[in-house]
């Protein structure tokens, strides 16, 4: 069997895409590298540096792989950054998304996987279940629903297979630390090793389900092995909810360090989010993959490979679309 995975040189993609050969497949992967790293790509998988959005690569190399699977994980995943860069989150997201699809009904994949998001409930919608309506509330979210509706279009049309994952808050090792605009993990991870405090949006009450990458890119990875769980939506993600105040605490207990938070000015966000995990449960024990990875210590597991690799420089992203309530930290020139 032969996959494609888009985004595979960044996080969450690299980890799927390293599942999978364990797995036995070919793997190619595409990556246009604005947010993931060459070196985060397995070794035993082809790489392909290219984006989404091009839609004539794109037929392309589903002409000459001929691909059984896509996993489609790449995209620019900033939430709230995602209402100033509108035009760029529509045409990396949707758009891209939408080339991916128009090329696995021609080319009649068997099952096309995709990575959603919890951003589509939107906020007050708790805890978040696989049969409620969503309503985003910020581009990014809006997007990810946009994708979902057009593959079930496309499975009601033409009978492509899909599985949509929607993960939230996923942290782990090959995350870009570097990255100031989301992960709040690696920005508190960033601060710490550059010696800056932790920067705080607001109280730090938001609560999130912060879920360990390797509790969640198996079940990503094998979820096609199982015909029976085509077709539907998955939340999938860990259970038990922390403050962003406790998740900096932790943080700085695993670099053995005293916190030292900076609280700013509250952003437009949903301040609490959680998911149930009820629906995906069946997959899990299924594929037997039933392993829950506590927060202290998928920190610490993060915090190990972070001090190996050092903190990056973050990049301010250039093409701000819309200036107006725009964060203040987030207009910062890049000096790096």
């Amino acid at each position: 069997m032969k996959a494609l995975v888009t985004g595979g040189a960044g996080f969450i993609g690299s980890h799927v895409a390293e599942e999978l050969l364990k797995s036995g497949f070919q793997v190619v992967v595409l990556d246009d590298l604005s947010g993931g790293f060459r070196d985060n790509v397995p070794h035993k998988a082809v790489f392909v540096e290219g984006s989404v959005s091009d839609h004539k690569l794109i037929d392309g190399l589903f002409n000459k792989e001929r691909f059984d699977y896509v996993y489609h994980l790449a995209a620019y995943a900033a939430e709230g950054l995602s209402h100033f860069i509108r035009r760029f989150n529509y045409s990396n997201n949707l758009i891209g998304s939408i080339n991916l699809i128009n090329a696995s009904v021609v080319n009649e994949i068997k099952c096309f996987v995709f990575t959603s998001s919890i951003a589509v409930y939107g906020e007050n919608q708790l805890p978040m279940r696989e049969d409620m309506y969503p309503m985003p509330e910020d581009p990014y979210g809006i997007a990810k629903y946009a994708v979902e509706r057009d593959l079930a279009a496309a499975h009601d049309m033409f009978g492509l297979n899909y599985i949509v994952f929607r993960p939230h808050n996923v942290y782990g090792e090959r995350q870009n630390i570097g990255d100031k605009y989301r992960n709040v993990l690696g920005i508190f991870m960033n601060n710490i090793m550059n010696r800056k405090p932790m920067t705080v949006f607001g109280d730090g009450g938001q609560t999130r389900a912060f879920s360990y990458i390797g509790d969640v890119a198996p079940v990503i990875a094998r979820s096609v092995e199982i015909p029976e769980t085509w077709n539907q939506v998955y939340n999938t993600g860990a259970d038990e909810c922390h403050s962003v105040k406790e998740l900096a605490e932790i943080i700085a207990e695993a670099f053995c360090v005293e916190p030292h938070i900076e609280l700013l000015p509250e952003r437009m966000e949903v301040k609490h989010a959680y998911a149930s995990h009820e629906k995906i449960r069946h997959m899990e024990q299924l594929l037997q993959v039933t392993q829950k990875t506590s927060l202290r210590d998928g920190v610490r597991r993060m915090a190990k490979w972070a001090v190996v690799h050092g903190p990056r420089q973050s990049k301010t992203f250039s093409d701000i679309e819309v200036e107006k309530n725009l964060p203040t930290t987030w207009m910062i020139k890049n000096t790096g």
